[in-house]
């Protein structure tokens, strides 16, 4: 697998990254793949360190 094309350097918005799990979940039908998740993954993080918060969930 290639690395991703976003530079560790850049930082993108909270509405940015969460535009793009909203575009992943609707791709996937609401059902992910094991790539999708691993991408869903990525994002979460990515989402938490733009927001200051954390990519776990209270259950």
């Amino acid at each position: 697998m290639s690395p991703s094309p976003r530079s560790s350097d850049s930082v993108r918005s909270a509405a940015v990254v969460n535009e793009e799990i909203r575009d992943l979940w609707q791709r996937s039908g609401g059902c992910l793949s094991p790539d999708d998740e691993e991408e869903y993954q990525r994002l979460l993080v990515e989402w938490a360190v733009v927001t200051g918060g954390s990519a776990r969930s209270a259950a």
